[in-house]
Order: C-alpha cells, then structure tokens, then sequence
C-alpha cells in the first residue's frame, strides 16, 4: 500500500463472510455521513461487495460534499451520490427511502469549545434519523471512549461493562446511543452500535500519529501509555455485516479494534526504527488506558486481515514516502475527555 490508489483498493476489498452476508441482506443501503474519514472507502466497499454477491441494491451516500471533488470521486458503479446537509429538515426529508441505514456522523474535535454543536450533532440528530428511517435496519459508529480507562493488563472493556463517559464528547456519544436504542424501540427498528477505537489507514489513525511526531523530532507523550488499533477496512466490513444482527428490542452492541493492547512506547520504537529516526518520549505512564476487547467481534467476524506489524510497516513506508494524510490529529493522549 504504496500509493493512494493501492490504499483504496486494498480498504474496499471485500472479504467472502462480508460478500456473503451482503447477499443474505435485502434492500438498499444508504450511508448517512459518506464523505467523513471511514465513509468513501465503506461505500465502496459496500458496493464491491454487493456487486460480488449478485445482489441487486443501491448504495446511497449522503454528505455535505464540502470538499472540492470529494462526490465525483465517489460515484461508480451500484453507488448514487446525495449532497444534503441532514441537518436541514427539508433535506432529511427528501432523502431516498432505504431497508439499510449506515448512520456515521458524529462530532469529536472541538467539543469542549463547542458543547451545545457536539450534544445536538451526537444526540439529537440520531433521532431524527431514527425517526426518518423508521423500521429500517441501522448500524451505527459509536466509540470506545464511552468506557472506563482501565489497567493494560485488564485485557479492556467488554461490552457487558457499564459506560462511564467523561466529558462532552464521550458522553453525547452515550446520549446517541441512548436516543438511537428509544427510537429503535419505539420504531421497530433493528438497531447494532458499534463501539469502534481506533480505526487505522495510511492516512489517519494513532499510527500516522506516532510518525509524524517521530519526524518532527516531538518528545511522544506516554500518559497513555495503551491503546487499541484496528485495520479501518475490517471496521468497515464489522459496520456492514452488522446489519444482519441487528436488533430491535436491545441493540445489537459490538466492540471493534484489533487483537493487541497496543503499548504506545512500543508502537513509536518500532515506527522510529523503521523511519531510521530517534523517537524521544515525555512523561509517565499512566497505570490505565481507554482499552476494549473485541472477543465477541473475532467470534462473529473472524480477526482483521491486516496485522499490527503490517500496519506498522506500511505506516512507515507510507509516511517516508511523503504519502498524502488528513491532517486529523486522533488526540488519543487525552485522558480528561477536552476534544
């Protein structure tokens, strides 16, 4: 994954449990939120996979659109385009209807700043959603950040743990699901949330920040001393396949991330080797981290196709090579929930 078009490539391959269950899934989907970091590469996924099942179904993608070209380089085969801002009534309204609902907005950075954008983007918003889509399947990007920190060792948070949100952002995030799990009652809408920490590509991600510290010659802050991290086309693929397990009464709730507690010392010595650079850290490790298992995703889904060394290699080579990034910082050392 040396090049952008290798990167898109390998993120909208499908594997044969997705192709397969994109064929036992009926109706169109539409992916609310498609032009964000994981929304062009899962629509194309969703269509790679649709197309290698012989099923016959749109895949709709609604954004904003705001970045120039952003819609035109998402068009093709099976995938229709919609610039709408759902936030406007009259939009939400016109959509197309759809039996699938891929709901990926959300707000994170700024949210202190900006508490009453992020509280009606995170948890008033689903609900309209909820309400416009009544009795269709959704799928919905939640976070890990709704959990506790715990111990490194601790093997991180199930999903039977009980969220304990700290601040605006985490705990909106609560408040999505909460609003999304009443209207899916109410509706009969099959709901899954997917509780997702920290999707990588080449692009984005813990990894690509850990490098670009690296080449800068900034000290790695290690007050977070774990992690999780997890291939951005396997988070793709556990959203999609999701669907078929989602529930109305109780929301289907996953956990996804990779297999590792990733320690953040290791992961930058590593990359720092690889760049043929030094890598200086700062601080002291904390005894706790934002940590999940994702036992019970690996028993539905099987385990990522990428691992944490391929990762890591290919985060190397990708940002050496002067390889293109969002220029998203993840702020995955923030403890104290200021986004």
């Amino acid at each position: 994954m040396r090049t952008l078009e290798e990167l898109e490539t390998r993120l909208a391959e499908p594997s044969e449990g997705l192709v397969e269950d994109l064929a036992a899934l009926s109706g169109d989907i539409i992916v609310i939120g498609a032009g964000g970091k994981l929304g062009p590469s899962l629509v194309r996924l969703a269509a790679n996979a649709s197309r290698a099942s012989g099923a016959s179904r749109r895949i709709v993608a609604v954004s904003r659109f705001g970045s120039p070209g952003a819609e035109e380089r998402l068009q093709g085969p099976g995938i229709r385009t919609v610039a709408a801002d759902v936030t406007d009534e009259r939009a939400l309204a016109e959509l197309p209807d759809a039996e699938n609902v891929v709901y990926l907005v959300g707000e994170k950075f700024g949210s202190t700043q900006s508490a009453a954008s992020t509280w009606a983007t995170n948890a008033y918003l689903p609900g309209r959603i909820a309400e416009r889509f009544a009795g269709a399947r959704i799928s919905a990007l939640s976070t890990g950040t709704v959990y506790p920190m715990v111990a490194a060792e601790s093997g991180g948070c199930t999903e039977e743990a009980a969220v304990a949100p700290v601040g605006d952002y985490a705990m909106s995030c609560v408040g999505r699901e909460r609003i999304l799990t009443h209207f899916a009652a109410r509706t009969g809408s099959p709901l899954a949330l997917i509780r997702l920490n920290y999707a990588v590509e080449m692009r984005y991600g813990i990894l690509i920040d850990l490098a670009t510290m690296i080449l800068e010659g900034t000290p790695i802050d290690l007050s977070m001393p774990a992690a999780n991290v997890v291939w951005q086309g396997y988070a793709n693929e556990v959203t999609l396949r999701s669907l078929l397990h989602a529930a109305p009464a109780s929301p289907f709730v996953i956990n996804v991330t990779g297999p590792e507690t990733v320690s953040i010392r290791y992961a930058a010595s590593r990359l720092a080797e690889r760049l043929g650079r030094d890598v200086n850290f700062r601080g002291e490790e904390s005894q706790v981290a934002f940590l999940s298992n994702a036992a019970k995703c690996f028993g539905l889904f099987g385990y990522p196709s990428v691992t944490l060394d391929a990762l890591i290699d290919a985060t190397a080579d990708w940002i050496a090579a002067g390889g293109a990034t969002h220029g998203k910082p993840t702020k995955f050392q923030t403890s104290d929930g200021r986004f």
